[in-house]
């Protein structure tokens, strides 16, 4: 079974109500930390429950080490899973109403801790649910306790340390997955040093979309990733962004084109500049 699977707005629709089904509402937005609570009370798909980004997706912030959203502590997050009701065999489906970038978050983190079959994203997110007719409710889900169990995978990830010493390394692929001015460094909304790492190419996550917000089919996003890695090896590809969630979106992207899940490297560029001692690039 594909890692990276999409369900459709009609698909989930037909599964409602299914006795293994666990819905994750992930919507948020990184200028309004209460928008995605906000959001699910005034309305979410029915069964579904909310996953915050910033308390159950992410870990706690060390200003001056961290980046602006460090990985949950497995523990925790595996809490949480339970709490939900989320058992082993569970079907799971994740949306948000962005481009899909922190249900892809979700995703990730499912993967990364060993949950690999039977998750899938809603392609189109809440919008494609609405344009499908689908019911929106206000009631909240109260699931018995589940029982899932995982352990996470070291090999998803890369950290600062090692990043560091491949820079310059002719084989390695690094995908940087922001918009084009701040990758250039001409703008900086969010983190208070602009560029990118060097080495790395811009990737832009929403790209992996088409114009009505649906990844684009598993040949055209092969086709993407190939103009990336030119002659390189898979294998020596990383991903990261901002702060490790629209990095998972290129993750997603790439199984879906038949790719391995590659490295995350979850502190991303609001860690990377936490040390001085690391480099940083302006421009193409």
């Amino acid at each position: 079974m594909p890692l990276a699977q999409l369900i459709s707005a009609a698909q989930l629709q037909q599964r409602l109500g299914q006795p293994n089904l666990l819905i994750l509402d992930c919507r948020a937005a990184l200028d309004d930390l209460s928008y995605g609570q906000r959001s699910y009370v005034e309305g979410h798909i029915p069964g579904a429950q909310f996953a915050d980004l910033e308390r159950d997706l992410s870990g706690p912030i060390h200003k001056g080490i961290t980046g602006r959203h460090p990985l949950p502590e497995p523990a925790q997050l595996l809490q949480r899973l339970r709490e939900w009701g989320m058992h082993t065999h569970s079907e799971v489906v994740l949306y948000d109403d962005n481009p899909g970038a922190f249900a892809a978050r979700a995703w990730w983190l499912l993967a990364w801790l060993g949950k690999r079959e039977g998750v899938y994203l809603l392609d189109g997110g809440l919008k494609a649910w609405r344009e499908a007719s689908g019911a929106l409710t206000t009631e909240l889900p109260t699931p018995a306790l589940g029982t899932f169990s995982g352990k996470p995978d070291a090999s998803l990830l890369i950290n600062a340390v090692q990043l560091q010493q491949r820079l310059g390394n002719s084989q390695m692929t690094l995908l940087d997955a922001r918009g084009l001015p701040r990758f250039k460094g001409e703008v900086e909304p969010i983190d208070p040093v602009a560029g990118h790492i060097p080495g790395a190419q811009c990737a832009v996550f929403t790209d992996n979309l088409d114009s009505d917000g649906h990844f684009l089919s598993a040949s055209q996003l092969h086709k993407r990733f190939a103009t990336y890695l030119a002659e390189r090896p898979v294998s020596e590809l990383v991903a990261y962004c901002g702060s490790g969630v629209t990095a998972c979106h290129n993750l997603f992207a790439l199984c879906l084109a038949g790719y391995p899940l590659a490295p995350l490297y979850a502190g991303s560029w609001s860690e990377w500049i936490t040390d001085d001692a690391r480099p940083v690039a302006t421009g193409d």
